[in-house]
């Protein structure tokens, strides 16, 4: 996983500052446009959308002051997870004598599903 830009660095850091001030109420657009000196609340939805893609931030559709951190720590936990459990199954390919074509080709699937989902999550993987 990428580290956030610059940018997106501050409007987390903003995000997460004002919602611990804010008895977890995160704030609203208008809001971290004022606070950071945007151009406009279109191009905070920009950053916050990208944010949310990149994993960084989570909201919940339709809900107002909904906007959530992600700590950077998560992501490192999740990559290590997925990494140990692509591990795990390619040992038990090499290791596959006794296992039937079905058998392996289901852990040839979970492998290729896993690095898929790393992928979507942006992970290092």
């Amino acid at each position: 996983m990428n580290k956030p830009t610059k940018k997106q660095a501050t409007i987390l850091k903003y995000i997460d500052d004002f919602t611990v001030d804010h008895d977890g109420h995160s704030p609203s657009y208008r809001e971290i446009q004022s606070a950071l000196g945007l151009n406009s609340v279109a191009t905070v939805a920009q950053h916050i959308d990208n944010c949310v893609e990149a994993g960084f931030l989570k909201k919940t559709p339709g809900a107002a002051r909904s906007l959530e951190v992600i700590p950077y720590e998560t992501h490192k936990e999740t990559t290590q997870l997925i990494k140990q459990k692509i591990s795990e199954l390619n040992r038990k390919l090499e290791n596959g004598e006794g296992l039937s074509e079905e058998k392996i080709q289901s852990i040839r699937d979970d492998i290729i599903a896993l690095k898929a989902a790393a992928k979507i999550l942006d992970l290092d993987i």
